[in-house]
């Protein structure tokens, strides 16, 4: 996509090209022909801006609720955030008072839009088509009067007069595979230091202290974010999916070091110094698989606590209780059965109880679902779930049913 392509899909008979190619959803089956027309009525360059951006906003709807308006590139919707989180996020800034607030590495505008709802935000990104998709974005949300792009080099730009900073580095390299190291982002997380305390606006809660957000993956390398001790390190999923980590400094970090959120429902659940050792036990009559925000936080001895439950094994996170407790920060199952692992004793457990037809879980086991799922030679009317793991140390076999 260029600048001079984006401004043709900008004029009226851009627009109309985009309208009429949307009235019927793109397929692998009927993709060719919409090309071939789109290419008899259009130059080469703008008939595949048109499909291109026909098919984005296709697979934006599941992240923005006015995907069929906006304007986006293939990576930077990759990487951006879900209407959503990002609103979620941008609540957490409004709430610490700030109205002046810098989007570092804005791409097409995903966080903007949420953090104009709020504050006037300087949108700051190298790249001008980026930039031009991000200002219409944030237009098609009405926030326009809020939105101030700004091109220009992070590596070279001096701190701006704002309150606070939001950082969202590019986590993918030139051709396209994941980044997990911090240091290797573009620009690296230290880029921050710079701004950080350096920032000309004065914070609204009165303590002249700037905050600072900055988006990470959340395949991160948790042993570099442990040498962030000032940040209050949170990891978020949407509808069961873990999706995104953050980093909050200053005025944006609250009293909690790591934090696990689950959106929609905005549950969270954040460490806490005085939780006591969680012992290890067999496998009891209920079994917790911790949503993976709270895996990735490092909560799941806070989330055995808060269920009086024990952990299977001391490396795996898998949780066992006798009762029940109904919980948003873990899948709970009815557990009938727990042995050791022996092909031959799970084919003759599966073919006494009728069970034909199985869901396998692993954690913690070297064994390959499909491969055991053959060996099984499943026969019967019944489904269970089974659980490939170990207890204490040793492989194990759990078989059971999920609780609605």
């Amino acid at each position: 996509m260029t600048l001079d392509n984006l401004h043709f899909l900008l004029s009226p008979d851009g627009e109309r090209w985009l309208k009429e190619t949307a009235v019927t959803p793109i397929t692998p089956q009927n993709h060719l022909q919409i090309a071939s027309r789109l290419r008899k009525h259009l130059p080469p360059k703008q008939a595949q801006a048109v499909l291109e951006t026909t098919l984005l906003r296709q697979r934006a709807t599941v992240k923005f609720s006015r995907a069929n308006e906006m304007f986006f590139i293939r990576a930077a919707l990759e990487q951006a955030s879900s209407e959503i989180i990002a609103a979620y996020r941008a609540r957490r800034f409004a709430q610490a008072g700030f109205t002046q607030v810098a989007d570092l590495g804005c791409g097409i505008g995903g966080d903007a839009i949420a953090l104009a709802a709020h504050a006037h935000v300087i949108g700051v990104e190298w790249d001008p088509v980026r930039l031009a998709m991000a200002q219409e974005n944030v237009r098609v949300y009405g926030r326009s009067a809020n939105f101030h792009p700004l091109q220009a080099d992070l590596l070279e730009l001096s701190p701006l007069p704002v309150q606070a900073c939001f950082f969202d580095p590019a986590r993918r390299d030139e051709n396209g595979r994941r980044i997990f190291s911090v240091h290797q982002y573009r620009p690296p997380l230290s880029l921050i230091d710079r701004w950080r305390g350096k920032m000309g606006g004065t914070a609204a809660a009165g303590t002249g202290t700037a905050g600072t957000a900055v988006k990470i993956s959340p395949g991160v390398n948790y042993n570099e974010l442990l040498r962030e001790a000032d940040a209050e390190i949170e990891f978020i999923s949407l509808n069961g999916e873990l999706k995104e980590g953050v980093l909050w400094y200053d005025d944006l970090r609250r009293s909690a070091s790591r934090r696990a959120t689950l959106l929609p429902g905005s549950h969270t659940l954040t460490d806490d110094p005085a939780c006591p050792p969680i012992p290890i036990t067999a496998p009891q009559a209920y079994l917790y698989e911790p949503d993976k925000a709270v895996i990735r936080a490092h909560l799941v001895e806070e989330l055995a606590h808060l269920l009086n439950a024990a952990k299977i094994d001391d490396e795996i996170a898998y949780l066992t209780a006798v009762t029940h407790q109904p919980t948003p920060f873990a899948r709970s199952f009815s557990i009938e059965a727990a042995f050791p692992f022996q092909l031959k004793r799970l084919r003759h457990y599966l073919r006494q109880h009728d069970i034909g037809q199985v869901t396998i879980k692993k954690r913690g086991s070297p064994l390959e679902p499909d491969t055991l799922q053959r060996q099984l030679r499943l026969r019967g009317s019944q489904h269970r779930i089974i659980f490939l793991t170990q207890t204490k140390g040793e492989a194990a076999v759990l078989v059971g049913q999920a609780i609605q």
